[in-house]
């Protein structure tokens, strides 16, 4: 079993502790902590990206699952909506997970970044957006709308992962017709059965890198536990502000990512002629 404290720092292993409670408050509040937390964990020495991954969503899971029991307690979410949206989306987080180990996530940053632009862009013009809720659609079609959305994004979070917590809270509030807060409450939710899909890949395949991911679990504890009481009580207009300001940040991180990429592909091809 390997810590992943062997050859680090005592700066680092601070950092990392930092990121992980900054992570677990953004993850709380709107998701996309990950755009923080995984970059510095990235940082440890011979760490592979398959284990900053693993260990990534080690981290991510004790901080859902204290902010799923915090807005639980506080808010009251509709369960008959949030576990079946869970369990599909469990199911397309494994999914993503395996061909994630076959697929480079790089395929589909340039599409991530549009629909990020198209999100913020709607959220921006639309102020009264997920002040109430005020759902959109009833019975059987409800339920396969919240599936839908399950699958599909708890595929992208095994697959690619940043923004999984903002993609829901979008399509939860544009989507679904759910305010802000509640949508946030029932994100996490289901935040917490992505991270348990992907979990159940990396696992088997000795990727996980125990004592820092226990480390940045508890960091990652105390930070959602603090988010989610801020949310409960600034409620969904506070929400909104930190969700445009986590997208616009995600877009800056992918687009430079896929402008690097590019330039470096670019570059390759002109040495080789």
């Amino acid at each position: 079993m390997i810590s992943g404290f062997e050859n680090i720092t005592t700066a680092t292993i601070f950092l990392i502790l930092v990121a992980g409670f900054a992570a677990g408050w953004i993850d709380a509040v709107v998701g996309g902590g990950g755009l923080l937390q995984l970059p510095v964990l990235l940082m440890i020495p011979g760490i592979t990206p398959i284990q900053a991954l693993a260990t990534n969503k080690m981290g991510s899971i004790f901080g859902t699952a204290t902010s799923s029991v915090t807005y639980y307690k506080r808010v009251k979410p509709d369960m008959r909506t949030a576990l079946p949206m869970a369990g599909v989306a469990l199911l397309g987080s494994l999914g993503g997970a395996v061909v994630a180990a076959s697929l480079p996530g790089s395929v589909f940053k340039p599409i991530i970044v549009a629909a990020l632009v198209a999100v913020l862009l709607f959220t921006a013009f639309k102020p009264n957006i997920g002040e109430l809720t005020a759902l959109r659609h009833t019975g059987r079609k409800h339920y396969v709308v919240a599936c839908v959305i399950g699958l599909l994004i708890g595929f992208y979070d095994g697959l690619i992962g940043p923004g999984t917590g903002s993609f829901l809270v979008i399509a939860m509030v544009g989507l679904m017709g759910y305010a802000f807060l509640e949508a946030s409450a029932k994100a996490k939710i289901v935040n917490l059965a992505t991270n348990a899909g992907a979990l159940m890949f990396f696992l088997p395949h000795g990727s996980l890198l125990w004592g820092v991911g226990l480390a940045v679990g508890g960091a990652n504890m105390a930070g959602g536990y603090l988010g989610a009481r801020t949310a409960v009580k600034q409620g969904s207009k506070f929400i909104r502000v930190v969700f445009l300001l986590v997208v616009g940040a995600l877009i800056i991180k992918l687009g430079v990512d896929v402008w690097n990429e590019n330039l470096a592909h670019a570059t390759l091809s002109w040495f080789n002629g």
